[in-house]
């Protein structure tokens, strides 16, 4: 039986240290009746989007996995408000979660898929020093991630298997090198932010191995994937989802494609009887099984 009210009451006082050097006034806590607490713009680093919102349910086993989320917005746009309906559904199952902003592509600013890469990793040491005083494991995640956020989830997953148990990809781009993806006609509306993402020149008939690098079917490892595609997604290609479901078979790595017909980019927006009878079901069983 878990001392929920000590468990609680120790985990607001390891974030107090973080708290105590942020001057964010937008920084809160709520406590519910049976002690569960959703915490709110929690600072992981000092850039004002390095910010995550903390929810943990009344009860979990101490081996839970945490699911942290990653939003959408074609990388240069997006907040993690976009994922806070995720959120509450996973809270409303006892399953604790983590929903992060992270840094925006911009050339000005410098800034690539590689920094967000750096603010998902930033996020994990952050929480990994609290997770004792929340009664649960360090290093024990899921990664959950939308569009842009597919991708930063996919990628960093297959780089840190030590770290992730489990990934989940909704409508996310995979591939950015191959041959089949240069000569599509998606490649030829997608490929300026494609470049800015990455930050080289995209040549297309001499492609940089930076390229390769940012695509999720050229590091896949021996993460289990749960994969959603929609067959009429003009934002990410169809074939994106199916390129990734055709790397993991052949390295015989635990996977599952949800392939919807008669659907389009991020469906859960669009469609509740998909994602309330589809969607949310499949995450909850690829999380607990």
């Amino acid at each position: 039986m878990k001392k929920l009210v000590l468990k609680y009451h120790f985990f607001v006082l390891g974030l107090i240290s973080f708290v105590l050097q942020s001057c964010n006034t937008k920084f809160r806590v709520w406590v519910g009746t049976n002690n569960e607490q959703k915490i709110y713009n929690l600072k992981y680093g000092e850039n004002k989007r390095q910010k995550m919102d903390v929810f943990l349910p009344s009860d979990y086993p101490e081996n839970a996995p945490v699911v942290l989320l990653i939003h959408g917005g074609a990388w240069k746009h997006g907040k993690k408000e976009h994922m806070i309906h995720i959120q509450k559904m996973l809270f409303n199952n006892n399953i604790p979660s983590i929903n992060m902003n992270y840094r925006l592509v911009s050339k000005s600013k410098k800034i690539t898929y590689r920094e967000q890469l750096e603010d998902i990793n930033a996020v994990i040491s952050k929480f990994n020093v609290l997770a004792g005083k929340a009664e649960l494991q360090p290093d024990n995640y899921i990664l959950l991630g939308e569009s842009a956020g597919g991708h930063l989830a996919l990628l960093y997953g297959y780089q840190h298997p030590d770290q992730i148990r489990k990934i989940i990809s909704m409508s996310a781009p995979t591939d950015f090198y191959s041959g089949e993806y240069l000569k599509s006609f998606y490649s030829k509306y997608s490929s300026p932010t494609v470049q800015a993402v990455v930050g080289k020149k995209f040549h297309r008939k001499k492609i940089s191995e930076e390229f390769k690098k940012a695509s999720p079917i050229a590091n896949v490892s021996d993460v289990p994937t749960l994969i959603f595609q929609g067959n009429q997604d003009f934002l990410v290609n169809k074939k994106q989802g199916l390129a990734l479901d055709s790397a993991l078979t052949a390295r015989n790595i635990p996977h599952k494609l949800i392939f919807m017909k008669n659907t389009g980019h991020a469906p859960r927006f669009f469609n509740k009887k998909k994602r309330d009878t589809l969607i949310y079901p499949n995450i909850l069983e690829w999380i607990r099984s």
